[in-house]
């Protein structure tokens, strides 16, 4: 149960950790009891014993807790007649390895994993890109700032996608029935890390429109609408990381971001507008190698959208 309990990001590893850990600290309480009955002297003895092996054995932390936590069980309790008997111990790892086994029998799908996790953030990010639109749109400081906090906010869900991939990546390995799904997480893996990327320059791009709103600098129309069409460019990859296409209509609307983008600089030269068009083509630049583009492939797009899309 402890083995199967685990949240799927403390999966594999960390459940071969626990499943030591409970084995070792009953079978070193085990020992001791027997040897010098329970009491106070006897309690702290096991748990220093217990995860001072622990420790000499190279666990971590999960490791060494379960293990004191396992011994204070077994001391606590009330002291056996018979001689030593392995018998706890023995147990202890049977139960661990039926855990284990039918964890990688029954594995988490690790490609629906890492959706769940990508859906909602891309959802908000999309969200977030439309109100730093809305309020450049409208000169609005206080909706700006707002729109920074939601970008904020969008960290820990940035942490449990990449926690998932990382358990993905895990049950690939270790479960020979998900072993066909590894080439779709690894896809998965690499669009996170510009997800990742994005997700952090759209608080700096939140930041930027502060800023030209505080300066009342003139926004061009064209910085609004290319903010606009990364949230499109967002939400259409959200269908993209279910079911790639190489027509998807993301790439699309992040080199149409692009393009106004570097259209506004025609028509203002002022610095806080030169900053939003350096973030809005960077987040472009982002969400291309999230939908499978090389790095070059999508830095020479962002750089030829305008004459690509004769914007």
């Amino acid at each position: 149960m402890l083995t199967l309990g685990l949240t799927f990001e403390r999966r594999g590893a960390r459940a071969w950790e626990l499943a030591l850990g409970v084995a070792l600290g009953i079978g070193i309480a085990d020992a001791i009891v027997i040897a010098t009955g329970t009491g106070t002297w006897q309690l702290v003895l096991v748990v220093c014993f217990a995860m001072a092996l622990a420790v000499l054995a190279g666990g971590g932390v999960l490791l060494v807790n379960q293990a004191a936590v396992s011994a204070v069980l077994v001391a606590t309790l009330e002291t056996p007649d018979d001689a030593f008997s392995a018998g706890r111990f023995v147990d202890a790892l049977v139960g661990a390895g039926v855990g284990l086994a039918a964890n990688a029998i029954a594995p988490v799908h690790p490609v629906r994993l890492v959706l769940r996790r990508s859906e909602p953030l891309l959802e908000r990010l999309a969200a977030a890109l439309v109100d730093v639109a809305d309020a450049l749109g409208s000169g609005n400081r206080d909706a700006a700032e707002v729109a920074l906090e939601r970008a904020r906010a969008l960290d820990p869900a940035a942490r449990e996608l990449r926690a998932a991939v990382g358990v993905g990546r895990e049950t690939t390995r270790l479960a020979p029935t998900r072993r066909r799904s590894r080439g779709q997480v690894e896809m998965l893996a690499a669009a996170t890390e510009s997800i990742d990327l994005a997700v952090r320059n759209t608080r700096v791009l939140a930041r930027s429109a502060i800023r030209a709103i505080e300066l009342r600098e003139h926004v061009p129309d064209v910085v609004v609408d290319s903010i606009r069409d990364l949230a499109a460019a967002t939400s259409a990859l959200e269908d993209h990381l279910e079911a790639p296409a190489p027509d998807s209509p993301a790439v699309g609307a992040a080199l149409r971001a692009a393009a106004l983008a570097s259209a506004a600089l025609e028509q203002t030269s002022n610095m806080a507008v030169s900053v939003i068009v350096g973030q809005v083509r960077a987040t472009a630049t982002d969400l291309l190698l999230a939908l499978g583009l090389s790095r070059d492939e999508a830095i020479e797009r962002v750089r030829s959208a305008r004459v690509e899309l004769e914007v």
